[in-house]
């Protein structure tokens, strides 16, 4: 990373990169080692795990640069935070069961938040990253309310709950709403089917990873329908097109 970087001998492409424009690489990178892990492709796991690797490197080589710091802290950091957040493994606590651990791990975040000057936050919602994607901290903020019992007892009343935010949202368009009342809307739409997926115990990822499968597996099937026929997607009309789909759904059942 320092060779690429070199302002003289380097690559001009690593050369213009910043923080602000590696950080969507280094997002991408971990998503594809989660999906290589979901495929059980290991030699691909593998190479993923490199690529991701280099992300923490061209960071810690711009870092470097700066006067910031440099890779050896990076891995310093870490493993001082793995000691002190596992009192029970490197020190002498122990703790009843993971709950009591999961606990005591959001106590010692919270102590590590004041050590850093930041201002204390007695809510049930404190500390709660904003760096991860909106549906995980949607999640996140709703587990952390049902911690004081702020939460539907069951799956039933987030379905109603669901209908009630989707009428809205009907209602919305009905009224010739704007975009920002429409955003909201759909907004609370989504942060409900956040929930309806925690209650029945679901990753929402995964599940909407699955549904972008099979839409992508019976589009391309419908291209390939329609091409058989001798006529391209794109020339259909919506209802032709509406057959070839339900076409390509019958195929898999």
């Amino acid at each position: 990373m320092a060779r690429l970087r070199d302002p003289q001998r380097g690559c001009p492409w690593d050369l213009q990169q910043d923080f602000s424009t590696i950080a969507p690489y280094t997002i991408e990178e971990a998503y594809e080692v989660a999906d290589a892990i979901d495929r059980k492709d290991w030699h691909d796991l593998r190479d993923e795990l490199g690529d991701l690797l280099l992300q923490v490197a061209f960071h810690a080589q711009m870092a470097q640069e700066q006067g910031l710091f440099d890779f050896d802290d990076v891995a310093h950091a870490i493993s001082e935070k793995m000691l002190r957040r596992h009192p029970h493994v490197f020190g002498d606590a122990s703790y009843a069961d993971v709950e009591e651990q999961k606990r005591a791990w959001d106590d010692i975040k919270a102590a590590e938040r004041a050590a850093k000057g930041e201002s204390h936050d007695d809510s049930a919602l404190a500390g709660v990253s904003r760096g991860q994607p909106e549906w995980q901290r949607a999640l996140k903020l709703q587990q952390r309310a049902a911690t004081v019992g702020f939460d539907w007892p069951d799956h039933r009343p987030v379905i109603g709950k669901l209908h009630e935010e989707l009428a809205e949202v009907a209602a919305e368009f009905d009224a010739g709403a704007d975009h920002a009342r429409l955003e909201d809307e759909i907004g609370d739409v989504l942060f409900v089917a956040v929930n309806l997926a925690r209650h029945a115990k679901v990753d929402f990822a995964r599940a909407l990873k699955h549904a972008n499968a099979k839409f992508e597996r019976r589009f391309r099937r419908m291209e390939q329908l329609a091409a058989e026929a001798g006529k391209p997607l794109s020339a259909s009309e919506l209802a032709e097109q509406e057959v070839l789909w339900q076409r390509a759904k019958m195929e898999e059942r």
